[in-house]
């Protein structure tokens, strides 16, 4: 009987153990950025099984809208519940999500059009090598993906596409596709910063900023290196710009996911978003 007894109770303690265990969320931490010669925010969530394991784990860089800042998706999108729930029922394997601040007075993740803010520089340089250094993160293609919403959506658009070699998934949700029009740079660059720029320079920008003109130049190899999960509720001032891609991308006879759900531009439409973009990028993670 006694037996018994010692019995239960240890399978009770090891339930309570299994059933307590989640992951830690870090959203104060900062460190010295030389290009953007100051310090920078960012969060992170660490796995359930991060401090009892010696094991790499592979990454994603989630990227919050205009008007947020790193602690966007822990408020807001709830990523420690919604993370610890994917992980726990087997929809998502353990990773490390990375969550930088690119809240300031200029706009976006991108380099600045007057080239005294470079942000973009500013992320593959020191950013993500700082991380990747810093927490057990496997430093490969296959083990990177990049999603985001709204501004940030646009970032996963650009980076996955301007660097192709480093990410194996792109989830872009209600994105910012980038100008649709060389025009739209020029009045984007008079309204935002008072900036007169010249039809070359707004060329120049629209074709290296804008996902569609990106596309067209890219091969199919090259862009379909990535794996693409897009993401707009039918009710989103962005919904053209993310059907435009969808079309160009099917022009291309890239493979990609394009879902176009009930909702507009909301924090409940992300949250709803979230588990299926993290069971998308594990699936990417375990691709054989």
């Amino acid at each position: 009987m006694k037996k018994g007894l010692v019995f239960l109770g240890f399978c009770l303690i090891v339930s309570f153990s299994s059933f307590a265990q989640t992951g830690k969320v870090f959203d104060k931490l900062s460190h010295t950025s030389k290009i953007l010669k100051g310090d920078r925010n960012f969060a992170i969530y660490l796995p359930p099984d991060y401090e009892t394991s010696q094991r790499d784990y592979p990454v994603l860089y989630l990227l919050h809208g205009a008007g947020d800042d790193q602690t966007g998706w822990v408020q807001f999108g709830e990523v420690l519940h919604i993370t610890d729930k994917a992980i726990k029922e087997g929809k998502a394997t353990p990773m490390i999500i990375v969550m930088p601040d690119a809240k300031t007075k200029r706009l976006g993740y991108f380099n600045d059009a007057r080239g005294d803010w470079n942000y973009e520089d500013y992320f593959f340089e020191e950013f993500m090598p700082y991380v990747e250094t810093t927490y057990r993160i496997k430093r490969e293609k296959r083990y990177r993906a990049v999603a985001g919403l709204s501004m940030g959506g646009g970032g996963s658009f650009m980076y996955a596409l301007h660097h192709p070699e480093l990410f194996s998934s792109a989830c872009p949700l209600s994105a910012y596709t980038g100008p649709l029009t060389v025009g739209e740079v020029k009045k984007m660059a008079k309204q935002y910063y008072n900036l007169e720029i010249s039809d070359t320079d707004a060329e120049k920008y629209f074709s290296t900023h804008s996902a569609l003109p990106l596309i067209e130049s890219m091969t199919k190899k090259q862009v379909e290196s990535v794996k693409w999960y897009i993401d707009c509720g039918d009710d989103d001032f962005l919904y053209e710009g993310n059907s435009l891609v969808h079309i160009a991308l099917r022009k291309k006879d890239v493979q990609h996911e394009f879902r176009i759900r009930d909702g507009g531009h909301t924090w409940t439409y992300w949250r709803e978003s979230l588990p299926d973009v993290l069971e998308f990028v594990s699936n990417t993670f375990h691709q054989k």
